[in-house]
């Protein structure tokens, strides 16, 4: 049976993404890269004093066990943990990544606190479920639930390490089972850095697909393809091949598609592109108009009524500041396509961030502003520019300061930047120059054409429909996210 491309992974988990259904469950080898060892290093020690090779053993929970049995408990593999878990281990971009996205479940075997971690440095708010008393508490205003199904370094005591802990789960952890399952049934799962062999998974996996059939769940997982430097033998490089090729197909069986790829920083590369897709599906509408010349004020309204209302019936969802002149028309075209639509969800599909006016200190104020453009530009994948002028203290028409600044912090953050020359001011001369270094904003071939007809006069339903079919080809082209 022939796998799916990436690309049509990268297209359906931005749609889980959009409907609000994407999860992640980590694995140990999603900490790896960020400093942490895997678990054979982790119990090397361990395996040598009871006499065995950690590199001949492939049933690590068993491993423990022996350890366990020998010594009559098992505080040489708390402080192997503890040891192990409390370095300072740093965050990955990948953790970066997965914590970015508007994911509200996150799920994980490991005992390391990096997840979490790296929500906290997103600006989001964890609700970390360590143990089972957790599960029946909720964090006020949380915005995302990691379940750490094997328990935290912070009590070693309690992680799930030994066969014991494994045989004993259904029991103790029974209500860990249940979430998952339900999570499984009702969420699209990517699975990074993990190899299935966790004896819990497999058990509810199989619980699954015996009460759904071949009604489960489409999940996707990233696995790192055998590579010959891995082996000493080629004998031994066919071997792991063959099998792995064999996982690959009986992941099927329980509705997960493993994707194969050859080295981790594709991991990243594959984030990356699902991160761009997904914010390319919403756009931040810059612009500030004190004279909206050369229009009417009429001609500029309808053009950014039908614009906003263009972009929400698409199905792309808008964030603005709220600029002068601009932001309460947007609003009033997005609300008549959601209108139109019969749709719901105004918070995603609406944006809005008002700038705060009340700050006398104009270092302050200046520091405060240049965060609150970041933080909405870092919603987005594409930023439209539209007029921008303003008047200065002697009621002069100028150009708007901000929009420049949104502009060039657009483009660093590799936004899609979309100066709408024919609106005059300040958005002219930015489609100057994107047109005069075009490369430089549209790395790929097949842009030119649409991004100049900017500049020519329409009227506004011509104007907005060529902005909104430049935006649909950025879109639809998975080359400016490869």
């Amino acid at each position: 049976m022939k796998s799916p491309s990436i690309d049509s992974f990268v297209d359906a988990y931005v749609q889980a993404l959009k409907d609000g259904t994407a999860a992640v469950f980590a694995g140990a080898g999603f900490s790896i890269p960020a400093g942490l060892v895997d678990w054979k290093t982790l119990l090397k020690d361990i395996a040598r004093d009871l006499g065995l090779d950690v590199h001949k053993e492939s049933d690590l929970v068993t491993l423990a066990q022996f350890h366990v049995n020998e010594h009559s408990g098992r505080h040489q593999i708390h402080q192997a943990l503890i040891v192990e878990f409390t370095r300072r281990a740093k965050l990955t971009v990948n953790h970066r990544l997965v914590a970015a996205l508007p994911i509200s479940t996150y799920w994980t075997t490991n005992y390391d606190s990096l997840i979490e971690d790296a929500i906290r440095e997103a600006g989001r708010s964890p609700d970390v479920k360590r143990s089972v008393a957790n599960l029946a508490t909720t964090l006020p205003r949380r915005d995302a639930v990691v379940y750490k199904m094997h328990g935290d370094i912070s009590e070693p005591d309690k992680a799930i390490v030994t066969k014991d802990d494994y045989e004993s789960y259904s029991t103790t952890h029974h209500l860990f089972s249940t979430a998952l399952q339900g999570d499984l049934v009702s969420k699209t799962f990517l699975f990074i850095g993990f190899s299935f062999n966790d004896p819990n998974l497999a058990y509810i996996l199989a619980r699954i697909r015996l009460l759904l059939g071949e009604n489960r769940r489409e999940h996707y997982c990233l696995l790192r393809r055998v590579q010959r430097s891995d082996f000493d033998t080629n004998k031994e490089y066919v071997y792991a091949g063959a099998r792995q090729e064999l996982q690959v197909r009986d992941l099927r069986r329980y509705g997960i598609i493993g994707l194969l790829v050859d080295d981790y920083k594709t991991y990243t590369t594959i984030l990356q592109r699902i991160d761009f897709r997904f914010k390319a599906s919403r756009a931040f509408i810059s612009g500030s108009a004190s004279d909206f010349a050369p229009w009417n004020a009429e001609s500029a309204h309808k053009f950014l009524t039908d614009l906003s209302k263009a972009l929400v019936l698409s199905g792309t969802g808008l964030v603005s500041g709220f600029g002068l002149g601009v932001g309460s028309i947007v609003i009033n075209g997005a609300l008549e396509g959601l209108e139109e639509e019969g749709a719901s969800g105004l918070d995603q599909r609406l944006i809005l961030r008002p700038f705060p006016l009340a700050i006398k200190d104009p270092a302050t104020r200046r520091k405060r502003w240049q965060a609150y453009r970041k933080e909405m530009l870092s919603q987005a994948g594409i930023a439209i520019f539209v007029f921008g002028n303003k008047l200065d203290d002697k009621g002069t028409v100028v150009d708007a300061d901000g929009m420049l600044e949104e502009f060039r912090m657009a483009h660093d953050m590799k936004l899609v930047v979309i100066p709408v020359g024919c609106t005059g001011s300040l958005a002219s001369r930015l489609h100057e120059h994107v047109m005069a270094d075009f490369s430089n904003y549209y790395p790929v071939s097949g842009y030119k054409q649409l991004v100049r007809a900017l500049r020519h006069p329409g009227t506004p339903t011509q104007v907005a429909g060529r902005v909104l079919k430049l935006i649909m080809k950025v879109q639809e082209d998975r080359r400016l996210f490869s």
